[in-house]
């Protein structure tokens, strides 16, 4: 049976959405992002290019940075990138929230809320796309987190998030993280009970799959954590919607009968509360010093449902030499939040060639270039 949802739930959700697009679209304040925005000794970070609502990102084959978006409907191609002479060319038209994108065998594939589509051939067509392939369609995906990231494993499959339609609610089809064939076909469920995970990346050591995650609003400033996860087995069960971090349990009687706290996989990171972390990144480059290998990177997207903002950066996930636990949770990069003004909002995070990181800002439509010089 179809569950209705009441009015309430309907306009809290719609206020939720309203709310995340007028902290991605208000002016941010006039800031010098390399004298404001503070990193360890020897890190600089640069501005390569403008892009609008920028969120995930993915390569092409040919060194093309493929940019999603929220907000407009499209994604974007960003040519040159490193080279100083970086070209953006939109790709899509009215696409509905395409926040995903992948690359694989020369075809760009982006996640819209309830399918997923190729372009094939894209960098040999930037400035005239060709019209895109559906690959799969019906994906759950309806009100609340129906924004998908995708990415491709090292197993060859599509691995594709599915955020439940709520605040907290019980829909079984929904809160999940799912791989299939890039055709679509053989659909497997890899974890679930996750609200709203908008990251995930594969440990370079142990090929496991990490995942940022969102917890419930509503609960008040400090509850519940934002989460890190390790998924160790596949089909782990993380605990949403009856419990929430490690060990606060659903205050809803009817949700937190659903299961116990103790049978749930626990986060290997509890985050701070309402940080609303979205891409993640697990180090393996060599630009960095050592001292950053095998770790995770997070971009905190900033909180909403707090009366103190914090977030507003990137975060890094300290793990031990096995890469099973986590070590520590410290800041990496900062000052996107001045007291009480946003001035950008970290959305995804993507390694170079180089090693240096990129990092992409839906507030203020950039991609940043984080590097290592030791100077």
């Amino acid at each position: 049976m179809q569950k209705r949802y009441s009015i309430v739930e309907v306009i809290s959700g719609l206020a939720v959405f309203v709310t995340l697009l007028a902290l991605n679209s208000t002016p941010a304040a006039a800031f010098e992002l390399q004298a404001d925005i503070r990193l360890p000794a020897g890190f600089s970070i640069e501005q390569l290019a403008e892009v609008p609502n920028a969120r995930a990102m993915a390569w092409g084959d040919e060194g093309t940075l493929f940019v999603a978006t929220m907000t407009k409907g499209k994604v974007y191609a960003v040519s040159n990138i490193l080279d100083g002479a970086a070209q953006v060319y939109p790709i899509g038209n009215k696409l509905k929230m395409p926040t995903g994108v992948a690359f694989r065998d020369g075809s760009l594939y982006v996640a819209e809320t309830n399918r997923i589509i190729r372009f094939s051939g894209i960098e040999q067509s930037l400035n005239s796309p060709p019209e895109p392939v559906v690959v799969v369609d019906g994906l759950p995906g309806k009100r609340l987190h129906s924004w998908k990231v995708i990415d491709f494993g090292a197993d060859g499959k599509l691995y594709v998030t599915v955020g439940s339609p709520c605040n907290v609610c019980d829909e079984p089809d929904y809160g999940l993280i799912v791989k299939m064939n890039p055709d679509g076909t053989e659909q497997e469920v890899v974890a679930r009970g996750i609200r709203n995970s908008v990251g995930f990346a594969w440990h370079p050591r142990t090929g496991e799959l990490w995942f940022s995650d969102n917890n419930r609003d509503m609960m008040g400033d400090d509850e519940p954590p934002g989460e890190l996860n390790r998924v160790a087995v596949q089909g782990q069960h993380f605990g949403f919607p009856f419990c929430h971090g490690s060990d606060t349990v659903e205050p809803t009687v009817e949700l937190a009968a659903l299961g116990n706290c103790a049978d749930a996989t626990a986060p290997a990171q509890e985050l701070g509360p309402h940080v609303a972390p979205l891409g993640i990144l697990i180090y393996s480059g060599d630009m960095f010093p050592a001292e950053y290998q095998n770790h995770v990177f997070i971009a905190e997207h900033g909180s909403w449902n707090r009366s103190e903002k914090i977030g507003y950066r990137v975060s890094l996930v300290r793990l031990s030499q096995d890469g099973e636990q986590s070590l520590a949770y410290e800041s990496f990069a900062e000052g996107w939040l001045d007291g009480d003004t946003v001035n950008g909002r970290p959305a995804g995070l993507l390694m170079a060639p180089d090693g240096s990181l990129l990092l992409s800002d839906d507030k203020r439509g950039a991609i940043y270039r984080i590097s290592y010089t030791g100077n």
